[in-house]
């Protein structure tokens, strides 16, 4: 008897942590104390700037952000209860603006993350590589990182591009919502089959320096052009499965297999309407509806009657209530990802602070993410490959990225203008 008990207990040391522990959410603690958790996008910053003013540059960051009146879903206490290890902050600016407006307000949003960094040296600490972020990770702080989301940032000036490199942004997401002069958008019409001869410029300079280029909100064809083109792994740094939700900011999985060719990570958006395609067809019918009541300035049933047109609205929304969309459904996106690109190949992009609120049951905010990595653990899926889509790919990706460019430094900057290399490109 006492030999069986003797046995046991060694047989029970011996055993891997994801056998001798049950509990999912312990099995998650323990993998984010040694992986760290990063997150590709989320547009805290931004929202600052837009909501704060002025202020943005006092307030409290710590705690309570998300019980104020428009709650956000970000602050410091929650990030610590989520256990993030490492995050991409967004720098986005409005894509109508005039092209120097926007790199003003590029600039200042990367003035804003780092001044955040400044503000709370016990949490955050700005990162680069790969290496830097494991380090900050094991230290107990935040490894921040930087993304520029929108190709139309840069002005249609490499040397912009350049700059924002050597501000520390790691990532430029070729195009955001509007098709922009080198390359076509998932959300606009097309107009140039993808990337222009000057867009792929921008894709292999991109390579160069190191920086990651990101195909969240471009069409398939320029996901098809930059994969072509990339000697780098890419990253979509907040999209989903397109077989899931067929959401044109989601990815095909004849894409998901080029991914996967390429080495590298889709990491998974949290927003309603690119997660279920209920939602996504239930949000285009509230929007029609919207548009039938009240459409300025030339029709609508109740045009130049707001009240009429809300009251109709809200007896409309009383009869069509909102699909529910729940973290289960996040989570099979990650497992359809896996399936088709391989388990290396799929990471996490929540766009927390970026979606208005519309976020599933279950993640409402930062600190909710190691419930969603608890339930692929409950779906069976092994510590190693939860380690994997936490961070583990998107550090491989990163590292490859350093690889690339390390290859590339004896290369001379690119110098030549979109009207040069697309008109050379037509003859």
């Amino acid at each position: 008897m006492k030999r069986t008990t003797l046995f046991t207990c060694a047989a029970l040391f011996a055993m891997p942590a994801s056998a001798a522990v049950s509990d999912p959410m312990v099995r998650v603690q323990h993998i984010l104390k040694t992986t760290p958790l990063i997150d590709g996008h989320n547009d805290w910053a931004e929202v600052l700037r837009e909501r704060e003013g002025e202020g943005r540059w006092t307030i409290d960051l710590r705690r309570g952000l998300g019980t104020r009146s428009v709650p956000y879903n970000t602050d410091i206490a929650r990030l610590r209860q989520g256990m993030v290890g490492g995050q991409f902050w967004s720098v986005w600016v409005d894509a109508s603006l005039p092209p120097l407006e926007q790199v003003k307000e590029t600039l200042e949003q990367i003035d804003l993350v780092k001044d955040i960094v400044a503000r709370y040296p016990d949490t955050f600490e700005l990162a680069r590589t790969a290496a830097d972020v494991r380090r900050i990770h094991k230290a107990g702080r935040i490894a921040s990182l930087i993304g520029v989301e929108g190709g139309n940032q840069i002005a249609d000036s490499l040397s912009v591009l350049r700059a924002y490199h050597d501000l520390g942004a790691g990532y430029l997401t070729l195009t955001h919502s509007k098709t922009i002069e080198w390359a076509d958008s998932a959300t606009d019409n097309p107009q140039h089959d993808g990337l222009t001869a000057y867009g792929e410029a921008v894709v292999r300079e991109l390579n160069r320096l190191g920086m990651l280029v990101d195909l969240s909100h471009v069409s398939e064809a320029t996901m098809r052009d930059a994969l072509r083109v990339s000697k780098a792994p890419v990253i979509f740094s907040h999209s989903g499965a397109r077989a899931l939700d067929d959401h044109p900011r989601d990815v095909s999985d004849d894409v998901l297999k080029l991914v996967a060719a390429n080495g590298g990570v889709v990491m998974v958006n949290f927003a309603l309407a690119y997660v279920s395609d209920d939602y996504r067809r239930w949000s285009s019918d509230k929007h029609a509806e919207e548009a039938r009541y009240n459409a300025p300035p030339f029709g609508g049933l109740y045009i130049g009657q707001p009240d009429r047109a809300a009251a109709a609205m809200k007896e409309w929304l009383a009869a069509h209530p909102a699909p529910k969309v729940t973290l289960a459904q996040v989570a099979d996106h990650i497992e359809h990802i896996s399936r088709v690109a391989g388990v290396d190949h799929v990471g996490i992009g929540s766009d927390f602070d970026g979606v208005d609120n519309d976020l599933p049951d279950g993640l409402a905010d930062v600190s909710t993410y190691p419930a969603l990595l608890a339930e692929l653990i409950r779906r069976g899926w092994s510590d190693a490959d939860v380690a994997k889509v936490a961070g583990g790919n998107i550090l491989r990706v990163m590292e490859r990225a350093e690889a690339v460019a390390a290859s590339m430094k004896k290369q001379l900057p690119a110098t030549a203008t979109e009207q040069a290399l697309d008109q050379k490109a037509v003859r």
